[in-house]
């Protein structure tokens, strides 16, 4: 017996389920990444981080925000997002993953319940796991389950505070929430508001402030913007008011006892959110490829295109099929999606044009006919 006999045991298992996990380089047109503006590569931010550099920013920060690694990027990216995005305050993660764990993990008390939508992303399951709060999942974009969650633990004697969590914009259905909705819900009970904005941030609303701009600057409204995917940097921006802020700032483990992130991603990011309000351009090329796609291919109503194919092995001979003949297409499975859900996703970014969604359409109707 070797001593990694029990995780080779694992991946076999894994594998008898089509359900192993591998890195594939990037080849052909791009419908699997979120660089749904096309910024990524951009000359816009390839320059502004070369000027960055020329001025002095440094590349590594060298320790934690609280200990030296506070640095005047990252004090002005936070200053610049919240009144970009219109919130009292924001505050910079390294990822999206680590500031929805430290949002979830952190700000609900012990005697608190949290609601989430039952597709919402792995990030907030992980923050909820880390938390005291109680945890209830609502059936997806259903307002009135959100309701009877609340109905119900308040009619068991809980007097603790609601927060509610959702995602505006679906990573892998591309469906959007009822955020004026849920908003009520949220002011009837007191609670508060959880918002990730990942796929919609750069995308929706004014000068792409997201699905949840008018929401922003509210007491109980927590966002949280991502900036790897249409802003194509790295990182994530937590906006909510200053005593939130402040909170995760003193309580939050993800953010204390982490090296702070890079200060030239800070002015990355910087220059880039100054590129969503001056590119408008940007945003309506990839809405008339959103509507062309529409044309020939399953519409969400947004730039991510689900293909339910259901059976996992099936998706991955498909995806494996497209990305032969030219196409960057990824097969999503389980736990990502439901059991029996298995599909293409199909994201459109300015990296491909009208011509290859064609292209896609036909090797799509070639290979499921």
């Amino acid at each position: 017996m070797s001593i990694l006999d029990t995780h080779r045991e694992a991946l076999d298992l894994i594998a008898r389920r089509s359900r192993t996990r591998r890195l594939i380089p990037r080849a052909g047109h791009d419908f699997a990444s979120n660089d749904y503006l096309g910024l990524a590569n951009s000359p816009e931010l390839r320059g502004a981080v070369a000027a960055a550099i020329e001025r002095g920013v440094a590349i590594g920060a060298g320790g934690s925000r609280l200990l030296r690694g506070n640095d005047p990027e990252h004090e002005a990216l936070e200053a610049e997002a919240a009144a970009f995005f219109g919130s009292g305050a924001a505050l910079f993660f390294s990822t999206g993953f680590a500031a929805n764990s430290a949002i979830l993990s952190t700000l609900p008390a012990g005697r608190d319940l949290i609601v989430h939508d039952a597709l919402i992303h792995a990030s907030v399951h992980e923050g909820l796991k880390l938390g005291r709060a109680t945890t209830v999942a609502a059936r997806h974009n259903d307002v009135d389950a959100f309701a009877d969650a609340v109905r119900g633990w308040r009619a068991a004697g809980n007097k603790g505070r609601v927060w509610i969590a959702v995602e505006s914009l679906y990573s892998m259905d591309g469906d959007i929430a009822p955020l004026d909705e849920l908003a009520e819900l949220a002011d009837r009970e007191e609670a508060f508001l959880i918002v990730d904005e990942a796929h919609a941030t750069g995308v929706f609303g004014p000068d792409g402030r997201g699905l949840a701009h008018a929401l922003e600057g509210r007491d109980n409204v927590v966002t949280l913007r991502t900036c790897g995917k249409a802003l194509g940097c790295e990182g994530a921006l937590v906006c909510a008011p200053r005593v939130l802020i402040d909170i995760l700032i003193n309580k939050a483990r993800g953010f204390i006892f982490s090296t702070a992130p890079s200060p030239l991603a800070a002015a990355a990011v910087r220059a880039s959110i100054g590129l969503l309000a001056s590119q408008p351009e940007r945003r309506e090329r990839l809405a008339r490829l959103v509507a062309h796609a529409g044309t020939r291919l399953p519409a969400s109503g947004s730039q991510i295109l689900p293909l339910i194919i259901g059976e996992d092995g099936r998706t991955m001979e498909i995806a494996g099929e497209l990305q032969g003949r030219g196409f960057d297409v990824r097969g999503i499975r389980p736990p990502t999606v439901p059991p029996g859900t298995s599909r293409l996703r199909i994201s459109l970014t300015l990296n491909a044009d009208e011509a290859a969604v064609d292209a896609l359409a036909d090797a799509i109707g070639d290979l499921t006919a």
